[in-house]
């Protein structure tokens, strides 16, 4: 049973309030579940899905360590993310996208 970690961003407090029910809030948004199994896991994914659905605001991530997976972690994500995931020859990376103004430095001061 592997540690999992959900990181919410403008959710309604519904989702709040149901994640704190099952895993515990360390900082505001991010919820952690030191032993949560598999079942459970996808049940909370499943009614996070399901609202997500019907609210439609924010974003969740949801992590957890999954030796099978690129990287050895799985994530799922609902939402805009700010950063795109990869799977490069086995290893998990994130790129973020640079902003109009730090891409114009990187590529010369335009």
């Amino acid at each position: 049973m592997p540690m999992t970690v959900v990181v919410t961003r403008n959710v309604a407090a519904r989702f709040r309030g149901f994640l704190a029910s099952c895993m515990v809030e360390i900082a505001p948004g991010v919820y952690t579940a030191p032993r949560m199994n598999r079942a459970v896991r996808e049940r909370v994914w499943v009614v996070c899905e399901e609202w997500f659905d019907v609210l439609g605001e924010g974003s969740i991530v949801m992590t957890w360590r999954e030796s099978k997976l690129p990287g050895g972690q799985g994530v799922l994500v609902l939402g805009v993310p700010p950063v795109e995931l990869y799977d490069h020859e086995g290893v998990l990376l994130a790129q973020s996208s640079l902003r109009t103004a730090d891409r114009d430095l990187v590529e010369g001061g335009k």
